[in-house]
């Protein structure tokens, strides 16, 4: 990406709205605010018009429906599509999006998570739009104690919980619904706390960072192990 304007012809240049309607088809809950978010995190770079009007190529075009089928089939953070298209950007050999991922150590596995960084601090529009999500659904999140400001933004982590809400959503679930999951994590988290207290206890150096690292792998295994205890009491319950 990159380049002049004028380098490209006219006629292949594309308004925001232009690139709105022809998106809107295939994910139709995308809006100019999502798509202006999306350059934001620099997931996209449309040229500007000498009077500032983005413009925008196929090529963008292609690239944003690459970002929002990621984000819609796979549940992928935007850390890790931007991480996939700056590889392939480079000319690297990168896998499709979704494909089984090599071997790691234990400790590495145990780690890994889904969720949004943390570190991220987004606005309320950031939110509303990452998540796909509309005013009112975050007000119910947010009533419910499922999603709570941290000053006037929000962390990474919200976004997670908007976009899980929603994707349940879509089976039946009302944020009400959610407030049993909501209680058990509030009460698995303060098991972690009891877990790695001795650690925090301690006064040599580094023991606070490897505090948070151990109470990292157990919420992993603890998740892990959620999992696939539903999946068994499922199985148990249909199988009947």
């Amino acid at each position: 990406m990159g380049g002049a304007v004028n380098a490209q012809p006219a006629r292949s240049l594309m308004t925001i709205g232009d690139v709105l309607g022809l998106l809107r088809p295939d994910f139709p809950d995308i809006t100019i605010s999502k798509i202006r978010f999306l350059e934001a995190e620099g997931l996209v770079e449309p040229e500007r018009s000498p009077s500032g009007y983005r413009k925008f190529c196929d090529a963008d075009v292609q690239r944003l429906r690459f970002v929002l089928a990621a984000q819609r089939d796979h549940y992928l953070p935007l850390r890790v599509i931007r991480e996939h298209l700056e590889a392939r950007d480079r000319g690297e050999d990168v896998p499709p999006l979704g494909a089984p991922e090599p071997r790691r150590p234990r400790t590495l596995v145990a780690a890994d998570t889904t969720a949004e960084d943390p570190a991220v601090r987004l606005t309320r529009r950031q939110l509303l739009d990452g998540a796909g999500i509309d005013e009112a659904l975050l007000a119910r999140l947010e009533e419910y104690g499922l999603v709570r400001r941290a000053g006037t933004h929000y962390e990474g982590d919200a976004l997670s919980i908007a976009r899980a809400a929603a994707a349940l959503g879509e089976y039946g679930f009302e944020v009400r619904h959610l407030r049993a999951v909501k209680a058990a994590a509030d009460r698995q988290a303060g098991l972690i706390e009891q877990m790695v207290a001795p650690q925090l206890r301690r006064r040599s150096r580094g023991a606070h960072e490897q505090a948070a690292e151990t109470a990292r792998e157990i919420a992993a295994l603890s998740v892990k192990l959620h999992a696939a205890l539903v999946s068994a009491g499922l199985r148990e319950s249909l199988d009947r």
